[in-house]
This record gives structure tokens, sequence and C-alpha cells, in this order.
């Protein structure tokens, strides 16, 4: 499983300097709007969120040089449940009681690995390529 893509950049990226770029260069047509915002309600901070499928959904967020972990200045693109992802998946780890119940819970989990492994991380994948593509375009790669 992929699930999170790095992108080493040459300047420190601010969360609202990201949005304004992405709104200066980000192709809407081809690779979906975006907006600023939670992916759930018990998300700790904003990210910039993309659509992926029905369960889960792209964050894009800066990570700035400094400190142990993070010695480059980054922009992270990561796959995150969308509230209804997040609503289910909480549903589906919920131990169930009853052998059919627990074959049908087996079944979504699987059915959830296989969306978020499959069509999720190709739309990780497209838009990754896309992001290095308008960063490299405005000499912003490093």
């Amino acid at each position: 499983m992929i699930g999170r893509q790095v992108i080493t950049v040459n300047r420190a990226f601010t969360l609202q300097e990201l949005e304004q770029f992405m709104q200066e260069n980000w192709d809407k047509e081809q690779y979906n709007s975006f907006k600023l915002g939670k992916p759930t309600s018990a998300s700790v901070g904003e990210y910039i969120l993309l659509p992926a499928t029905r369960r889960y959904l792209v964050i894009v967020y800066p990570k700035a040089a400094g400190g142990l972990f993070s010695r480059e200045n980054k922009i992270v693109l990561s796959v995150a449940d969308t509230p209804t992802g997040a609503e289910e998946a909480f549903i589906e780890y919920f131990p169930q009681e009853g052998p059919f119940t627990r074959l049908w819970q087996t079944s979504m989990v699987l059915d959830a690995e296989m969306e978020r492994r499959g069509p999720a991380e190709g739309a990780l994948l497209e838009y990754t390529e896309h992001m290095k593509s308008i960063l490299s375009k405005n000499g912003l790669l490093k």
C-alpha cells in the first residue's frame, strides 16, 4: 500500500500559500477542484482536500524543514477517510456477534481495503504527478 507521497521542495510553504499556489496553477478541469478543510469532524487540522472515491479523499499539506524528522521542506499528499468512510470504518471494525454478521463485516472491510489500494491510491498517484509537474514548472522542486 502506498497511501502517502512526499515531494521535496526548495522553499517552505504555509497551508494558505500552498492553497494560493494551487489556485493559480492546479488544472481543475482534469484533476478536480479542491477545498481547504478538515477531512472529518474528528480531524486535528485543516488540509487541502481532493476527491478520490466515496470512502476516501486525498489530503495535501506542507511540511517545513526543521526538527529531528523533517530536514527538508516538503509537500505531502496522503489518502484519508471521507466523513462517510470514517463512519463506515467505525461500524465495520466494531466487533459483531454471529457468523453471518462477521462474514458481512469481513467482506465490507475487504471492499474498503480494495478501494483504498485501487482507485484511491490511483488518484493519489495522479495528483502527485500533477503536483510535481506544476512545482517543476515554477522552479520549486528540489
